[in-house]
């Protein structure tokens, strides 16, 4: 049993009532608004630490900056992250771990590139070993500066909240489950029988 804005209650199959309360929810917009609000303040980036930009992340990351208010947790592992924070300069030996570990990533998923040596080379421009962030995975946010100051970090965190929101699909994008198959009485005793 469940109940509508105007007081209805849905009674009957589990599959036909659930299909009713997600086109309700779809039509207020709610299950956009949800979703938006849960990717938007769940930034959990792994950082892979090349060079100096690292020590920025890290006092971010402190008690001073606490971009964790802002739904900014790092994580170790790639398999529970959606952003990768490319701190610095990364090396043609770097590059294939950033991959493996883009390509590890849960979607939808997002890419800072942190200081001059991640976006251009920085101090190793035109070097034969360097690779730009963006000639790796698609980069959303470039963060200039050698090294950018952790208030720079906190405002491309804003703008990758605010991109997320602008750029996300509408609610009748988003696709529902068909729930299991319910087995019925008949079912039970047939697998108990066997």
């Amino acid at each position: 049993m469940g109940g509508g804005a105007d007081g209805v209650a849905y009674f009957g199959n589990l599959e036909t009532v659930s299909k009713k309360a997600v086109s309700f929810l779809k039509k207020q917009g709610y299950v956009k608004s949800m979703i938006n609000w849960g990717d938007k303040f769940s930034l959990w980036p792994v950082h892979l630490m090349t060079s100096c930009c690292g020590t920025e992340f890290a006092a971010a990351s402190g008690p001073r900056f606490d971009l964790e208010r802002l739904g900014f947790l790092p994580f170790g592992g790639p398999r529970q992250t959606n952003l990768i924070v490319i701190e610095g300069t990364t090396t043609l030996k770097m590059a294939r771990s950033v991959r493996i570990v883009w390509e590890q990533m849960p979607a939808p998923k997002w890419v800072i590139a942190m200081g001059a040596c991640a976006m251009d080379g920085g101090i190793f421009y035109d070097s034969y070993n360097t690779v730009p962030a963006r000639d790796i995975v698609p980069v959303d946010i470039f963060l200039a500066g050698c090294p950018p100051r952790p208030e720079a970090l906190a405002r491309a965190v804003v703008m990758l909240q605010e991109s997320i929101v602008k750029n996300r699909p509408p609610a009748a994008d988003i696709q529902v489950a068909a729930a299991p198959a319910t087995p019925g009485p008949k079912d039970v005793v047939e697998a108990v029988s066997k």
